[in-house]
């Protein structure tokens, strides 16, 4: 019986689709939300060399601090939506590489289903940028829901 579902929201266009269908499901169920995002610092050794500055770095701090502040107000404002039609919401930022991060709180958390988001690469393009929700899928200790991006080029039909 589903009675707990991790949303993993992203900041992106897939989050609403993401939500609505976490929102429907929630309600049928009588289940509660946990909504999450995780937040992912760059890492990029090349700041370390010359020409950046460390007026580059600080401009580069307060952005990645911007985004993740936009991104928890994001969290708080669907959890908010979710509690206003009566759904039981929770929300949580992690910070870290996000299938392993997404994985774990869903773990931790004891969720019953899990549902993330894709944007629908495939091939060489997949493989570049990687697949949150292809790990997720693959290492999640429960059920997964993928919820494809819908065809924006369809949307009008």
């Amino acid at each position: 019986m589903i009675k707990k579902i991790l949303v993993a929201i992203e900041y992106d266009d897939t989050s609403n689709d993401v939500f609505k269908q976490a929102i429907t499901l929630a309600q049928a169920l009588h289940a509660q939300l946990n909504l999450i995002n995780v937040s992912t610092p760059r890492e990029d050794i090349s700041f370390s060399f010359s020409p950046y500055s460390d007026q580059d770095w600080r401009l580069y701090a307060e952005t990645y601090r911007e985004g993740k502040m936009a991104s928890f107000k994001l969290l708080e404002r669907l959890a908010e939506q979710a509690k206003a039609t009566g759904i039981e919401a929770e929300c949580a930022q992690a910070i870290g590489s996000p299938g392993p991060a997404i994985c774990q709180l869903a773990k931790s958390w004891g969720a019953d289903l899990l549902m993330v988001g894709s944007h629908g690469r495939r091939g060489f393009s997949e493989m570049l940028l990687g697949s949150v929700s292809n790990y997720v899928v693959h290492h999640a200790t429960c059920s997964v829901m993928v919820v494809h991006e819908p065809d924006r080029a369809d949307a009008g039909d």
